[in-house]
């Protein structure tokens, strides 16, 4: 198997530097819009154990990646709670049942991980099988604080006026609404390994908009709990766990303290300036600006050797974007981002 992935989140060395893409399964590419055409819609298509591992297996034809990603979506654990999940083309995803009250809160049900989200534990089984060894699979979730936000804003926002008037006003309800999710996405993450995901990330996508003291209190406070509760349940196998924190620069010690094996990071912060802080603790992924991405190959190129000199010979370094790829990128740009990172990295 190639295990250049799995050997820099363990800051071992490597012939050549490790990629990947954050939503490296994703429009971008014609073959993975022809299968949602075929699903109906996105949901529909997670749901799918098929054809999610289809458009999973998608870029890994096209790419010479280093990992492939779970292809799902972080609001599959609040649906299974009951709230109602659609996702309109051009709106994004909404709730028909977004929490409102405390009423609301303290009704959410606990999930049943099998029962309510066994289609994607099907999907991992059916992804590993496919693989079979090519490449590790990485499963993922959303972090409680950012899968809050979607449940008490109803869908996406801007202001996040809902969910921190509810953290200002009531820190405890929001505490009972953290925990709830938080077993959840335990559970959920730890699913995803008894059915054979190789590493997890989760996604803290709005951390970011938090002061520090409300992003300790409120999204790194279980973060830890997770990556803690994962180490205790993987039954012996080292399972190595990636948080990012978009907009997390700041906290970066701290995320290191979790326990994590790596940190993800965005373009706001030099790969460099992040290895000086964190030392040898925890391995990074990233960090290119994904608008890069609709410059000429030339341009590719060269920013994918930037960031490269810019991290340095040391290990634990896994090439990424410091975001998910837009969906108006060229699949050649791509082609480029990756064969750059293994031949200007390449060891001797």
């Amino acid at each position: 198997m190639n295990d250049r992935f799995l050997r820099a989140l363990r800051r071992q060395p490597v012939d050549c530097t490790p990629v990947w893409i954050m939503r490296q399964a994703g429009r971008y590419l014609p073959e993975y819009r022809k299968v949602r055409a075929q699903a109906g819609d996105f949901l529909a298509l997670c749901q799918s154990p098929e054809l999610a591992c289809e458009v999973t297996l998608q870029p890994l034809r096209r790419f010479d990646v280093d990992a492939a990603i779970l292809f799902s979506d972080i609001l599959t654990v609040p649906d299974a709670m009951g709230l109602g999940l659609s996702v309109q083309e051009g709106i994004g995803p909404r709730f028909e049942s977004p929490l409102r009250s405390r009423k609301d809160i303290e009704n959410l049900p606990a999930v049943n991980i099998e029962d309510e989200l066994g289609y994607v534990m099907e999907a991992v089984r059916l992804i590993r099988a496919e693989l079979d060894g090519k490449v590790p699979l990485i499963g993922f979730s959303g972090s409680p604080w950012t899968l809050a936000t979607y449940m008490v804003e109803g869908g996406g926002s801007k202001e996040f006026s809902r969910v921190k008037g509810l953290m200002h006003d009531r820190p405890g309800l929001m505490h009972e609404l953290l925990d709830k999710v938080c077993h959840a996405v335990i559970d959920y993450l730890s699913a995803q390994v008894n059915a054979g995901a190789q590493a997890l990330m989760v996604f803290d996508t709005w951390g970011g908009v938090l002061t520090t003291p409300d992003y300790l209190q409120f999204s790194l406070r279980y973060l830890h709990r997770i990556v803690s509760a994962l180490k205790a349940t993987a039954d012996g196998q080292h399972v190595p766990v990636i948080l990012f924190t978009k907009g997390g620069g700041n906290w970066l010690e701290p995320i290191a303290e979790t326990g994590c094996d790596a940190i993800g990071l965005d373009w706001t912060i030099s790969l460099s300036a992040a290895r000086k802080r964190v030392g040898h603790k925890v391995a990074l992924q990233g960090n290119m600006d994904p608008t890069v991405l609709y410059a000429s190959s030339g341009k590719v190129a060269r920013e994918v050797e930037r960031i490269l000199d810019d991290f340095g010979q040391a290990d634990g370094h896994v090439f990424n974007l410091g975001h998910g790829i837009h969906p108006g990128i060229e699949p050649d740009r791509v082609k480029t981002l990756v064969d750059t990172v293994h031949r200007a990295s390449k060891r001797t």
